[in-house]
């Protein structure tokens, strides 16, 4: 199985599921079913997410 990506980028950036979260005003439950592939984030957490992380779409989530 291959790791998550959005889950790499924010152990890259020496983040926890809590400080990602909090950045991107969800909970780090939320984070942690992203990064599970159990939940599929809207187009704006998305965005958040690679404003963030300092990515884009197609890094964290296009196809592979």
């Amino acid at each position: 199985m291959a790791v998550n990506r959005v889950k790499l980028a924010r152990i890259e950036k020496e983040m926890t599921q809590s400080e990602l979260g909090r950045l991107c005003d969800v909970t780090r439950q939320t984070i942690g079913l992203i990064e599970s592939d159990n939940y599929n984030p809207t187009i704006s957490l998305c965005l958040k997410l690679c404003r963030v992380l300092g990515k884009n779409l197609d890094d964290l989530f296009g196809e592979e």
